[in-house]
């Protein structure tokens, strides 16, 4: 099934959970670049990204509490997403030139609610599909989420540029709102009663369900490691290609965001459609095995040096390969999720996968000062075969969540 109820509820929840992500990070930046706001208060909105880093502390509570309307997964998404218009307002309405301290506040709160909304969503995304749907539900999240990421980055900017910051943050408000309505009609989840009987219950049994499993440390070694070597090729991309290899900002632009961002929709569609053939250990093998070989064009690159057709060939090689690799991996991730704690186990499993993302920029960095461009790209293609080498002895382990979901 290509479509259906449940996979069209995917597709308007990933829109409206990549929307705020750029209102509070690059589009942000923009708008306090534009009112001349010193380089070090620039500097610290940074740090509106720790939500989403820690979202896995407060993620059991949403597998807690019931909200008294609409289901538990519908009624915190819905919660959220009225959070998001309410502050999005109140920021369009303020002046990063004399209150920039009370709008760091105030994004900070959009930046909690957002990651809150993801972990409903994740939640929602993963109790609603079934076991086949998993693939094609992960491909609809990714592009959704990316469209939306290009709407709150690209046209957000845009529009200040013509209409002015204020009535840009108003509309993207608008949008949020608007999504609220797919959310209410989007089918329910099934309800199952509580287990725990209070909220550290609950963090003690979602904790004591995960590691209960058999090869548990093999198991989160895997997830860790499974995207080491994708997240020390992308790690140094913008330099890489900006100072390693010279290309203008205008041509990075073009190949980097425009043909990476179709070339990853691509990749997650074509794996969640082979994902209702295959297993989904067979997927992650060889999609895997996919994404290593893809790093070893950016060492090509390196090697022949700047040079336009090749830099685009070899974005979408690797971009295509991450597509096909994440929808088998968020299909996976799914399926060792224990209905009664999904909220506070996938926040938990996804941050061990995000650690590559967290921790290797400057080991790339020392690669590179080190060693040059063509050994930080051979080393990434290395780092990506111990996941493989851990999932060829996990293979019962991966079949048996797959059959159990």
């Amino acid at each position: 099934m290509l479509i259906n109820k449940r996979l069209l509820a995917i597709l308007f929840l990933g829109f409206s959970s990549g929307l705020p992500l750029a209102l509070t990070g690059a589009t942000l930046q923009a708008w306090f670049t534009e009112a001349h706001v010193n380089l070090y208060t620039i500097g610290t909105l940074s740090l509106l990204g720790l939500p989403y880093t820690l979202k896995f502390l407060w993620a059991p509570l949403m597998d807690y509490v019931n909200l008294p309307w609409l289901g538990k997964r519908k009624g915190w998404i819905l919660l959220m997403q009225l959070g998001l218009v309410m502050t999005l307002f109140l920021l369009a309405h303020m002046n990063p030139d004399r209150q920039a301290m009370q709008i760091g506040w105030i994004a900070l709160l959009i930046a909690f609610f957002s990651a809150s909304q993801d972990i409903s969503v994740d939640a929602y995304r993963t109790d609603i599909l079934t076991s086949d749907e998993r693939g094609m539900g992960a491909a609809y999240y990714v592009f959704a989420y990316r469209i939306a990421v290009l709407v709150s980055s690209g046209l957000a900017l845009i529009l200040a540029d013509y209409f002015g910051w204020p009535l840009t943050y108003k509309l993207m408000a608008l949008l949020v709102l608007l999504a609220m309505i797919p959310t209410f009609l989007a089918p329910r989840t099934l309800e199952l009663m509580p287990i725990a009987r209070n909220f550290s219950q609950t963090i003690l049994e979602s904790l004591r369900d995960l590691f209960q499993r058999e090869q548990v440390v093999l198991l989160f070694l895997f997830i860790i490691f499974y995207k080491f070597g994708d997240a020390m090729a992308l790690s140094l991309m913008t330099n890489f290609l900006l100072h390693g290899l010279g290309f203008s900002l205008t041509e990075v632009g073009l190949a980097y965001k425009f043909v990476s961002f179709f070339a990853t929709i691509l990749g997650a569609f074509i794996g969640g459609l082979l994902l209702i053939r295959w297993s989904i250990y067979r997927a992650l093998l060889l999609f895997g095995v996919a994404q290593a070989f893809s790093n070893l064009a950016f060492a090509v690159l390196a090697i022949v040096g700047k040079q336009f057709f090749l830099m685009a060939i070899t974005i979408f090689i690797e971009n295509f390969c991450s597509g096909l690799s994440t929808a088998a991996f968020l299909a996976f991730l799914m399926s060792l999720c224990n209905q009664h704690y999904t909220a506070g186990q996938y926040a938990l499993l996804s941050a061990l996968a995000s650690l590559g993302r967290v921790f290797l920029g400057p080991v790339s960095s020392m690669v590179v000062e080190n060693g040059g461009w063509v050994q930080l790209y051979i080393a990434s293609f290395l780092l990506s075969f111990p996941s493989l080498i851990m999932l060829i002895f996990l293979k019962e382990r991966v079949l048996s969540y797959a059959r159990a979901a």
